[in-house]
């Protein structure tokens, strides 16, 4: 039993925290009343565990009340729990940690609240009836967190970003929405900040990716995706990628295709898993070398080429093991077949090129030695793209001896189909390191 005084002090303390709650909050906080009598006669950590339940029963009323089906997209990210999640009533088989961290990621409970919060579930944890302990506490430290409860919880209002998120995610669920609101909701993505955003994809992702999904919100989602991919942070982004390979690796092939649905439709094809990405890009470089060597080149090409951009990214991201046949097939379609420019395609590989990385640019600069670029240099056109080829990697290039061997191509007397030939180019190609 606590000491009379630490009763007193909890008591004394407990009607300022209860000015918070309205006639019908206190009429139904009926593990608050718990809370209190247990505290009268000394328990204090059963008092603390009948403080925690009442909180977990309003975050879960707000969970239900919000969108069930959003939040467990967001607060369990283990697809194979997330099957058993469905109804209000399997909200107990969530731990109150994810509780607690869905909630405050879809903006049920503010930053600082969760903090606080989390802090009293890890007191209940260690320091009340639930579990055998020998920590003391004290009638004001009972008293403060039963003021944080209530302030941060029980009665915290849901602030405008919140309610137009819980709008949004029931209107993609209700019916087909129309283009007028699909444009107006496009305008609201650029005011939500980065974490809402975040959590938003997280949301509609699941939503989208659960077997049985309605078609209408399906739909919905697939006209939202694409405007709302721009907002989206960079481990957001990873994170569905990430998802998909989960996908495949469980063999849930259905879940997988819905997910790759998602990320094509944002041309987000260079967030795959490492895996994933390899596979699809050696396949593309492969592909587009094939396409260029073929007589319809001037329509194919743009398509791969396409492709191809979308799987290496806007960061130049190239698995290790196809660097030299990546960079390999991008010089030699820059450089053309000799016969025309593909104008469509010239432009991404002119992009392609501008993302190589200082590695990537050397290599493009000793591409010269290769036997198959090398007969591509006798042609004029090929040499003519040769030249805007060096000057797009100069920049790049920033190792001593492969500024010289740049230097020394450019003083060159003969045609760049004649450099794998030259012996002072051999010196300096010697010097490169490989």
């Amino acid at each position: 039993m606590v000491a009379l005084n630490q009763r007193h002090a909890l008591l004394q303390s407990t009607e300022h925290a209860l000015a918070g709650l309205d006639e019908e909050q206190l009429a139904r906080s009926a593990y608050i009343a718990k809370m209190i009598m247990a505290g009268s006669v000394g328990l204090f950590d059963a008092a603390l565990n009948y403080l925690w339940d009442e909180t977990v029963i309003e975050l879960r009323k707000r969970v239900i009340g919000y969108d069930l089906s959003y939040f467990y997209a967001v607060a369990e990210k283990s697809e194979n729990r997330r099957k058993e999640l469905k109804t209000p009533e399997d909200l107990i088989k969530l731990d109150d940690a994810k509780l607690l961290s869905g909630a405050r990621e879809i903006g049920l409970i503010s930053d600082v609240g969760y903090h606080q919060v989390d802090h009293i579930r890890f007191m209940r944890n260690y320091a009340s009836a639930a579990h055998p302990n020998q920590v003391s506490l004290t009638g004001l430290q009972l008293a403060d967190w039963l003021e944080t409860c209530i302030r941060e919880v029980i009665t915290l209002p849901h602030n405008n970003v919140v309610a137009e998120i819980k709008k949004l995610v029931v209107n993609v669920q209700a019916a087909r929405l129309d283009s007028t609101y699909l444009a107006q909701t496009a305008v609201f993505f650029k005011e939500l900040p980065g974490e809402k955003a975040d959590t938003l994809a997280y949301g509609l992702f699941g939503v989208y990716t659960a077997i049985g999904a309605e078609p209408h919100t399906q739909d919905n989602i697939r006209d939202l995706w694409p405007k709302l991919w721009p907002y989206l942070s960079e481990d957001a982004r990873f994170w569905a990628g990430t998802r998909l390979g989960r996908f495949l690796a469980d063999a849930d092939h259905a879940q997988a295709a819905l997910a790759r649905q998602l990320i094509d439709l944002a041309q987000g094809s260079s967030y795959l898993p490492e895996a994933v990405k390899v596979s699809e890009m050696a396949e593309a470089i492969e592909e587009l070398m094939d396409v260029h060597l073929a007589m319809d080149n001037f329509y194919n090409e743009p398509r791969i080429a396409r492709r191809l951009a979308e799987l290496v990214g806007q960061h130049g991201s190239v698995p290790t093991n196809l660097v030299r046949q990546y960079v390999k097939t991008v010089v030699a379609v820059f450089l053309t077949n000799g016969n025309g420019v593909v104008f469509a395609a010239d432009p991404i590989y002119l992009d392609l090129i501008g993302r190589f990385d200082p590695q990537q640019a050397s290599l493009a600069l000793r591409s010269f030695a290769n036997a198959e670029i090398s007969s591509q240099l006798q042609r004029p056109l090929s040499r003519t793209k040769w030249d805007e080829l060096l000057n797009v990697l100069d920049v790049k290039i920033t190792g001593r001896p492969e500024r010289e061997l740049l230097q020394a191509i450019r003083e060159f007397p003969g045609t760049p189909d004649k450099l794998r030939l030259g012996s002072g180019i051999k010196r300096y190609l010697d010097a490169v390191p490989r």
